[in-house]
């Protein structure tokens, strides 16, 4: 076994590899560039080695400073995580040539699979379904026309070294075919350095379901069930999830066979997968078709660790050193579901803009990993697990991928698994830049989702329109409007121990009307231990929240909720299960105040002077029939021991004025009323 290795990657699958290690027994070396300087898998790792600037061209992908690094460190071998170097023939060849291991396939599987027409070729000699097209040379935009019209529309032109989604265009006519080919050949050359393209025939209703291969060098090769892959977004996928709920067990013996044969066909050992495309409208599962084979690692490893309890980077690392795999294909079984979702640093609500720069503040639902390379295990904490390589206070950075963390849920159901994702969601605390937490828990809660029906169209069916956050229904309104009245009524209470001679009733004994992004109002009043809503059965109420705290948790009857509340304005922003509300709190008087406004005119705030505070009324310097200039200071509160002069917004003259000097008053309450 290996006494050190070196990780050639940064970020969340940098953190994975050094916590494997570390339980082996192995001591890890980490490289970075100076955009990562102070990332934690830096900090976890045993020694770390500084390999240039920023952009990946200049450190990630340079494979002599990776040596160097390897040299310099005595490391022994190198596991190449996903993307940068981990599919290069020519990184594993030159780490051969230095006499490093390299913790992955062989080389000669790595080139096989790179090429998508050669490895076409190879899975159909191997007897693996394919899908029907043309897997030779196109020689243009003609050719491409008549191979097209041959195959039958709609068909898919993609380029032979494409990847990430990159190099795809979809064609349901001629047309589509004459605009889009050499645009396809230009994007492949582009990005791939290959301008070569192949076509093949576009699955309707199509589910991405991929099988993990794990194979050792003594000619054992597994297949470790399926993931489901098919909500993606751009083809770049954002939920996945093990085992799928479309496959049956004699589909997936079927396409766990033929993946096999594929990767005994090419000599393959390590952990890599082959990702298959199923047709959703054929129920009998026969219709599943290669597509390509990733040789090295997936993002999506953990939900096949989840519902197999086998520590895929563990088991990488030791068929690298030469061990025979421990199991056989009858010991793998499937214990629960698993899902993954990738949180990413984009904004849902503005078409998924990328979104970069410092996370202010960052606090994931359970711990992901610790500076000793500890985590919790491949099921995580309670079912909840965290893979991230971010902190508090770091940024993320234009020069990467913009995923902040992936979650994974496991329980002994679908169902529960997804329950579980809803609420370490909400229990996701990000600011300071925009992150996709709502979408994913918007998702998990969709009707199509819960029942399965997926394809990889899911997200442009049923988002066309873009993404508006999660509808709400009847019970959460209601508990959003209790939370939001409770939090209000301990901002009150806080502001209310000024003046220990509160001329009013206490504060948990008065009505409180609230109102959720401007629609219909909820009474709420609480009682000891419990809370009504709107006339509502009295329910248990319980809750965990103080002046400053950003997440509120509470019980309300048998219902857990966790909220995330700030202040905005005279309002509050209450963000959970898939969307954020704009919430106001008023008493009951200026609830009926601003609904008589609203019958005779359209409201008009600035004809009141509202409590912009729970607090004391200190000074009172106008009387009814007093005429006021804008600016003019009116009235003196007293609240968190600071005075806040309250001052009138334009000129007018005074109408009434409901309170007086020393007493206490609400947020929002009205102080003075002008004509």
């Amino acid at each position: 076994m290996f006494s050190k290795i070196l990780i050639a990657n940064r970020g969340e699958i940098a953190c994975r590899v050094i916590k494997t290690a570390r339980r082996m027994g192995i001591k890890t070396v980490a490289v970075y560039s100076d955009a990562d300087a102070r990332a934690p898998f830096v900090k976890m790792a045993d020694e770390a080695v500084h390999i240039g600037p920023p952009p990946a061209a200049q450190s990630y992908l340079l494979a002599d400073r990776i040596i160097e690094a390897c040299k310099a460190t005595g490391a022994e071998a190198v596991h190449p995580g996903y993307g940068f170097l981990s599919e290069r023939t020519s990184f594993a060849e030159a780490l051969a040539a230095e006499g490093i291991a390299f913790i992955g396939p062989p080389v000669k599987a790595i080139a096989a699979m790179g090429d998508k027409i050669e490895s076409k070729k190879l899975a159909k000699a191997a007897g693996v379904n394919v899908v029907p097209g043309f897997v030779g040379e196109i020689e243009d935009t003609e050719h491409a026309v008549r191979i097209a019209g041959e195959i039958g529309y709609p068909v898919m032109m993609k380029a032979s070294a494409g990847g990430g989604g990159k190099g795809m265009r979809l064609a349901y006519s001629e047309q589509d075919v004459r605009e889009g080919f050499e645009a396809t050949k230009r994007e492949g050359l582009n990005s791939f350095g290959d301008d070569r393209v192949f076509i093949e025939k576009f699955i309707e209703d199509p589910r991405h379901i991929e099988i993990q291969i794990l194979g050792d060098q003594h000619g054992n090769i597994l297949y470790l069930n399926e993931r489901e892959c098919s909500i993606q977004r751009r083809h770049q996928k954002v939920v996945e999830e093990a085992p799928s709920p479309f496959v049956t067990p004699e589909m997936r013996k079927a396409m766990g066979e033929q993946c096999v044969a594929l990767a005994r066909a090419v000599g393959y050992y390590s952990a890599g997968t082959v990702e298959l495309i199923v047709s959703g409208k054929d129920p009998t599962g026969k219709s599943f078709y290669f597509l390509e084979m990733n040789t090295r690692l997936q993002v999506e490893h953990p939900v096949t660790e989840a519902i197999t309890g086998i520590d895929l980077v563990e088991q990488m690392i030791r068929v690298a050193a030469g061990e025979k795999l421990p199991f056989t294909q009858g010991d793998i079984g499937i214990d629960g579901w698993a899902i993954e979702n990738r949180v990413y640093a984009e904004d849902p609500y503005r078409g998924f803009l990328p979104s970069t720069g410092r996370l202010v503040h960052y606090q994931p639902p359970v711990p992901g990993w610790t500076d000793d390379g500890k985590a919790n295990g491949r099921r995580g904490l309670d079912g909840v697990r965290v893979d991230d390589g971010v902190f508090e206070g770091g940024e993320v950075s234009m020069f990467y991928d913009p995923m902040i963390a992936k979650l994974v849920t496991w329980a002994p159901t679908r169902d529960e698994a997804a329950d579980k994702q809803v609420e370490a969601l909400d229990a996701f605390r990000i600011e300071g830049l925009g992150h996709n937490v709502d979408f994913l828990s918007a998702i998990m809660q969709h009707p199509r989702f819960r029942v399965g029906e997926l394809t990889t169209g899911f997200i442009a069916e049923e988002y066309p329109e873009g993404f508006h956050g999660a509808p709400l229904d009847a019970a959460l309104t209601a508990d959003l409007s209790a939370i939001a009245a409770f939090v209000a009524t301990v901002h009150e209470v806080r502001a209310g121990q000024i003046d220990q001679q509160l001329s009013r009733p206490p504060v948990s004994q008065r009505d409180h009307v609230v109102r959720l992004d401007g629609g219909a109002e909820h009474r709420v009043r609480f009682s000891v231990d419990k809370v009504v809503v709107d006339e509502g059965e009295g329910l248990v109420f319980d809750a965990d929240y103080s002046p400053g705290q950003r997440l509120v948790r509470a019980r309300i009857g048998q219902r857990q909720r966790t909220v995330l509340v700030a202040r905005d304005g005279r309002s509050w922003k209450m963000t959970t299960r898939g969307a954020t509300h704009r919430v106001t709190v008023m008493t009951a008087e200026v609830a009926a105040l601003a609904r008589h406004m609203i019958e005779k005119v359209p409201p008009d705030l600035s004809r009141l002077l509202l409590a912009p505070m729970p607090g004391l009324l200190t000074r009172l310097d106008v009387k009814p029939g007093d005429k006021v200039e804008a600016g003019q200071p009116i009235a003196v509160m007293e609240a968190m021991k600071m005075e806040n002069i309250l001052r009138a917004e334009k000129s007018a003259t005074v109408k009434a004025t409901p309170v007086g000097a020393g007493e206490s008053v609400a947020v929002d309450q009205v102080i003075v009323e002008f004509e």
